[in-house]
């Protein structure tokens, strides 16, 4: 499984999943995208979930349709 890591979103979770493929927005060079850009790009790079600590993303983006897990 793909996993995105958001800004923000702790590191060091990262030694809690090692049976996944986990990148961050930084590595990624996303580290200036807004909420939406991410997602989609995201998307189309194939990730399976975006980790963040965003808890307005929900308010502020439509996630219905989505491909992606989002987890806050």
């Amino acid at each position: 499984m793909r996993v995105l890591f958001d800004q923000g979103t702790p590191r060091r979770i990262r030694s809690h999943l090692p049976h996944h493929q986990v990148s961050t927005t930084r590595e990624n060079g996303w580290s200036t995208l807004q909420n939406g850009d991410l997602i989609r790009m995201a998307e189309e790079a194939g990730f399976d979930v975006l980790l963040t600590t965003d808890t307005s993303l929900p308010y502020q983006q439509n996630l219905t349709g989505r491909r992606i897990a989002i987890v806050i």
